[in-house]
């Protein structure tokens, strides 16, 4: 029964497949509003690439613009080798963090609900709703923060624009260690340029933490064949056993 456990542990993380040379076009639904899903019924995911350190994924501006607090407590999680990421105790990556997961996604799009659902295999088996019907965030004294922030989204053109604020303290936006406050304001842009993918960029703006708004962009591959499992990333978790100082035994996730 271990080894089921274990194994089951191993194969939740995906690799994202090679796309075919030549790409159908990105799909559109019956409204001509971009599919950012799948074209065969319950079949398909997205399958995130996990970049630890967003530096590599780095759009603008050329570094990262820390305050002096920020960068110091970033510098201190990374040294100890993201001992400390709670993403690793099994609780929900933030914004981007979210995409950069190696784990299975969806992208579920109710046009008459005027609502969209991300459901994350990984990350604690979450989900996260956009709603696409015009409302504000609720006030900011009214506002309880959260692992995922409050999002509301509109269209332009083929590109979903999600705007997420609401986050509390509790994560890091990446492996890296790098911190944010509960003044974060996220842009998340989603463009299926084709069939196979999906391009992804997050504007990171939070005075609390630094001086100046930052952007991160990547690529998101489509398995057309892949459907998500249950996965419980409580099951198992071999984190714990760094902080009880035993770092020889690997890491979950």
């Amino acid at each position: 029964m271990l080894t089921l456990v274990l194994s089951m542990t191993v194969l939740a993380q995906v690799r994202a497949p090679r796309p075919p040379a030549n790409r159908p076009p990105a799909p559109k639904l019956e409204d001509g509003t971009p599919n950012l899903g799948s074209i065969v019924p319950n079949k398909g995911y997205w399958a995130p690439s996990q970049y630890q350190d967003y530096t590599a994924i780095l759009t603008e501006p050329k570094e990262i613009p820390y305050q002096a607090w920020a960068a110091a407590l970033a510098a201190e999680r990374k040294s100890s080798g993201s001992l400390y990421d709670p993403n690793g105790l099994c609780l929900p990556p933030v914004g981007a963090r979210l995409m950069t997961t190696p784990y299975p996604m969806e992208i579920l799009q109710m046009p008459k609900q005027k609502r969209i659902v991300m459901i994350y295999e990984g990350g604690a088996h979450i989900w996260r709703n956009i709603y696409l019907d015009d409302r504000p965030h609720p006030p900011a004294d009214t506002l309880t923060p959260t692992w995922l922030g409050h999002s509301v989204g509109h269209w332009e053109g083929e590109t979903l624009v999600i705007d997420v604020v609401g986050f509390n303290e509790g994560s890091w936006i990446d492996m890296g260690g790098k911190p944010h406050t509960n003044k974060l304001h996220l842009i998340e842009r989603f463009t299926r340029t084709d069939l196979y993918t999906l391009h992804y960029e997050a504007t990171i703006d939070d005075p609390g933490a630094y001086t100046a708004p930052w952007k991160v962009a990547f690529d998101v591959t489509w398995d057309s064949e892949g459907e998500i499992q249950e996965y419980i990333c409580q099951e198992n978790n071999r984190w714990g056993s760094r902080l009880a100082g035993d770092p020889g035994k690997p890491a979950n996730p």
